[in-house]
């Protein structure tokens, strides 16, 4: 099936299928269950419609490279809030990334603790239903109070609901200076609590991680501040004095080894290359060490320990190792068998998935749209 250039082929791409859509992007997250189907790539859907920089607003096709969004930005010193990560290296993947894709995935980076996920800087779309009747939700304004929240759903609904055509986003200025104030030797119970005592101080973190393997064997915790030079060199010397005592502590205030820093944990960097599956693990950051414990292998703690990046031998059935617990664990990067073998994404409670199979009919009823990809 050739890649359309505009909505209207998209529509009638979406009405005239005889049988499933397999939906794509750029092609760079393959997550969920394989589907069997013709390709509909968004690619050719690409440009930047409307960008305002006086008004904080972004308007791009779906198809639209993720690099040119985010140069765009840069010439203005904005940026994306979600700070989307990058997962080719980690999958294995060439191809570059669409915003339309970034939307799909709901991917959102480690300043998603400070600055909200994908979808809450999402404020319009434009997508093709499963019958390719063109909906349009949102605008380029905040304010949106009609029936569904069609701008919510789609982030995050990896292509079940309808094909995005043009997504409009909220951004923020882009920040003057970056540090990261580095605790090494802790115990990953005494960093989540030191990562939660940031969180709970004045000093506006951006971004909390730990690391178990560290730097020459030992572990390191990561706190991120942004913002204007003396503000941050201020915040990063506070929260030294905050968190005096409880282990060794240095501050790293070059900026682009602080950007390098915070890109390859963006983007769970010490999994690149590394044989076995990945899997994405998000629980009340208090019980991660213990889940991490129980889940075995390697483990990578960001937003303050509420999400939980595990590296495992491969075709472990990760959730049958944790049994019952209060979160959900998602399979990142696996092969073709054991993602089709294996639920890829947390079973949902009756309730919910229930709500979550209606609206599949609702919006897609011949079912064709990525069906089965996100069981």
């Amino acid at each position: 099936m050739p890649s359309p250039v505009d909505e209207r082929e998209v529509s009638d791409a979406v009405a005239g299928a005889e049988g499933p859509l397999r939906i794509v992007g750029g092609g760079t997250r393959p997550v969920g269950r394989p589907v069997a189907g013709k390709v509909l790539s968004a690619k050719g859907l690409s440009g930047i419609e409307l960008y305002e920089p006086g008004a904080l607003t972004i308007v791009a096709k779906a198809g639209t490279p993720l690099a040119e969004i985010e140069a765009a930005l840069a010439s203005a010193n904005q940026r994306l809030p979600f700070e989307p990560s990058d997962m080719r290296r980690l999958l294995g993947r060439s191809g570059e990334p669409t915003i339309g894709g970034v939307v799909a995935a709901n991917a959102s980076g480690p300043r998603r603790i400070q600055a909200g996920a994908c979808r809450d800087s999402l404020i319009g779309v434009r997508f093709v239903d499963g019958r390719g009747t063109v909906l349009k939700n949102g605008g380029r304004v905040m304010k949106n109070v009609t029936g569904y929240d069609l701008v919510k759903l789609m982030a995050g609904s990896y292509g079940t609901l309808g094909v995005l055509t043009e997504v409009a986003f909220k951004v923020l200025p882009g920040v003057e200076a970056q540090a990261c104030v580095m605790i090494h030797g802790l115990s990953d119970v005494a960093a989540v609590a030191a990562m939660s005592k940031a969180f709970g101080s004045p000093f506006e973190v951006s971004g909390a991680a730990h690391s178990p393997a560290g730097e020459a064997g030992q572990s390191v915790t990561k706190l991120r501040l942004e913002g204007f030079a003396d503000s941050v060199a201020y915040r990063a010397g506070k929260l030294r004095e905050l968190l005096a005592g409880i282990g060794e502590i240095t501050i790293e205030d070059d900026p682009d080894r602080v950007k390098a820093m915070w890109r390859d944990l963006r983007d769970v960097a010490p999994f690149h290359r590394r044989e076995g599956d990945v899997w994405r693990i998000s629980v009340k950051p208090s019980d991660g060490p213990a889940i991490a414990a129980r889940a075995g292998g390697e483990a990578l703690y960001d937003w303050g320990g509420g999400l939980v990046w595990v590296l495992v031998p491969a075709g472990t059935d990760l959730r049958a190792r944790l049994g019952a617990f209060a979160g959900h664990a998602t399979l990142i990067r696996a092969s073709e068998e054991t993602r089709g073998r294996m639920s890829v994404f947390h079973p949902e409670p009756a309730p919910v998935a229930a709500l979550s199979e209606g609206l599949r009919r609702q919006f897609d009823p011949k079912g064709i749209l990525n069906p089965g990809v996100m069981g």
